[in-house]
């Protein structure tokens, strides 16, 4: 057993902070009062100066679309700065269910050869997970890009009826092995064109199971507005918890992002709405994602024979010309790590290559698979976002094994957060209990993550014990990890 004793305890609810001693007995929590300092326990903690909250939940997490949860299950990045639950199967691509045990649908993120694929359901995946010993709880949407590939492939058409049903009985299958929800990533080229009524089809299964659908919109700029219209109308029609995932005021397309958030204010009556943030102004997308939407395909080599070809390339660089690429810096790239970092301009004075052909140079020596950074977001309009009613914090992004080699922009976000978070929001002015139920019991509710968010008798033992901002120790399902 542990015992914390004399703590000042805020609980998750959002009710005022109270003092108190907290036993913990394997997994739970099985006592909270001002007299059990009498109580026998292998272990006590003096809580003097400390305040226990419970364990913060990251609504938006890459760990998974990084397969760092086998190479890396310590996940030390988020435990340090007071994460104890994650949820994965973000932007449509999960690791389960699997008709057919190929993790194609991350590939844009990772190199899936890194992981024998040993499971089909979401069941599976999770013994598997326990067994390695993966130190955080994770959670996971469905992605429709998964089950989608696997029933279609990467052809751009509608599913069938049949389909549909197949679709439909998979997702529910997966959500009674304990999936949270479904996602989609609307954004990206495979699921640009599915149509509102077949996504309306299966998101209404989500919505009858009580799950959450989160969503990374079809546009971010200039149709902005239009893909929140989309998602609202879908959160009205079925009733589903609707999440916008990575909701972002991109830099010249302000006006669209102030429309979308006027819009989103007047449904906050009759749509069940939300979306996920973080505290820091760059974004991180797959550098494919960078061609014109008739150069881009799933399929790698097609994409390549669009770069390498005469006419399609030289298509390319003439509508690359009004892009804004000045500022993308390398964030992750297979193969060549010694350009992380670095930015395209520097990469072509140094290449002495104009930014477009350095750019198209990247994507070939790379096969696509890297990352490109920018610092794209207005902060003005982001950071009023973090005390929204309805904003849920993530870090979409996956933790880095110890020691590998990675730059401080990307690292701040996968580190830095929630502490990022609690600063920023107590600066304000806003109670430090309010602030904790943000990133606790709030979200529990949203997902229907059982039994943690809040510090109650029966609950899992997650705490979380900080001075002032700064985690000074973390307790997950009873277990002492820092």
């Amino acid at each position: 057993m542990i015992l914390i004793k004399q703590i000042q305890i805020v609980d998750g609810s959002g009710s005022k902070p109270y003092f108190g001693d907290i036993l913990i007995n394997g997994e739970k929590i099985i006592a909270i009062g001002k007299n059990l300092s009498k109580k026998r326990a292998e272990e006590v903690i003096d809580g003097l100066g400390l305040v226990a909250a419970p364990g913060f939940i990251d609504v938006n997490n890459d760990s998974d679309h990084h397969l760092s949860l086998f190479t890396n299950p310590g996940q030390n990045d988020y435990l340090n700065q007071g994460i104890t639950s994650i949820v994965g199967g973000q932007c449509g691509a999960s690791l389960a269910p699997l008709m057919y045990g190929s993790l194609t649908a991350i590939g844009q993120w990772v190199n899936t050869d890194k992981v024998n694929v040993g499971w089909s359901s979401v069941a599976d995946l999770k013994k598997i997970l326990l067994r390695i010993g993966l130190n955080i709880n994770f959670e996971t949407l469905v992605g429709y890009s998964t089950l989608r590939r696997d029933l279609a492939g990467t052809e751009i058409r509608d599913l069938t009826d049949s389909e549909i049903k197949i679709f439909q009985h998979i997702l529910e299958t997966a959500l009674n092995d304990g999936a949270v929800g479904l996602s989609t990533g609307l954004g990206f080229l495979e699921s640009k064109f599915v149509p509102y009524s077949e996504i309306k089809k299966i998101v209404s299964i989500v919505a009858n199971k009580g799950g959450v659908y989160a969503t990374h919109l079809r546009d971010e700029k200039a149709n902005l507005l239009h893909s929140v219209q989309e998602t609202l109308m879908l959160s009205r029609e079925t009733g589903v918890k609707t999440i916008i995932s990575h909701f972002r005021p991109i830099k010249g397309y302000e006006k669209e992002f102030d429309e979308s958030m006027a819009l989103i204010e007047k449904s906050l009556v009759d749509s069940n709405i939300y979306f996920d943030i973080n505290p820091f102004t760059a974004t991180v997308f797959p550098i494919h994602t960078y061609l014109p939407y008739w150069a881009q395909n799933e399929n790698i080599e097609t994409m390549m024979s669009n770069i390498k070809n005469d006419d399609s390339r030289k298509k390319i660089v003439e509508e690359l010309k009004n892009s804004d690429i000045q500022e993308l810096v390398i964030a992750d790239v297979r193969g060549q790590e010694h350009l992380i970092g670095k930015s395209l301009l520097e990469l072509s004075s140094v290449r002495e290559k104009d930014i477009i052909s350095t750019l198209l140079d990247l994507m070939e020596s790379s096969k696509m698979h890297a990352m490109l950074m920018s610092k794209n977001l207005n902060a003005d309009l982001l950071m009023p976002l973090l005390t929204h009613p309805r904003s849920l914090i993530g870090t979409n992004s996956s933790s880095s094994k110890p020691g590998q080699f990675i730059k401080e922009i990307r690292l701040e976000r996968t580190t830095s957060t929630f502490s990022k978070y609690l600063e920023i929001v107590l600066n304000q002015g806003i109670p430090l209990e309010v602030a904790i139920k943000k990133i606790t019991y709030f979200p529990a509710q949203i997902f229907g993550i059982r039994r943690r968010g809040l510090i109650k008798e029966g609950f899992f033992a997650d705490l979380v014990l900080l001075r002032g901002t700064k985690v000074e120790k973390v307790i997950r399902n009873g277990k002492k990890i820092q």
